[in-house]
C-alpha cells in the first residue's frame, strides 16, 4: 500500500529500489550499509514519503546499474 502523499514518481524511484535491494538479497539495514546510505531516508523513498535529492537519485541510478562496482567503490 503507497503511503498518504506518495506520487507517482516517489513511486517509481521507491519501487526501483526495492526491486534493486531484493534482487542483491540485502536488507534494508545491509543495502543502506553497503551503500554508504542512511536507512532512514533509504525507507522514506521506498515508502515514496520523500524524493532523494539529485545526487542521491543519480547515486541511486548508478547503483540500480551496477551494483557490484558500486559496492566494491564505496567498500
Amino acid at each position: 500500500m503507497a503511503s498518504v502523499g506518495a506520487t507517482p514518481a516517489k513511486q517509481a524511484v521507491g519501487r526501483t529500489l526495492r526491486l534493486t535491494r531484493h534482487k542483491l538479497g540485502l536488507s534494508q539495514t545491509e543495502f543502506a550499509c553497503h551503500y554508504g546510505i542512511s536507512v532512514a531516508p533509504l525507507r522514506d523513498w521506498e515508502q515514496g514519503r520523500r524524493t532523494p535529492s539529485a545526487m542521491a537519485l543519480a547515486y541511486i541510478k548508478v547503483i540500480t546499474a551496477h551494483p557490484k562496482l558500486v559496492q566494491k567503490a564505496v567498500a
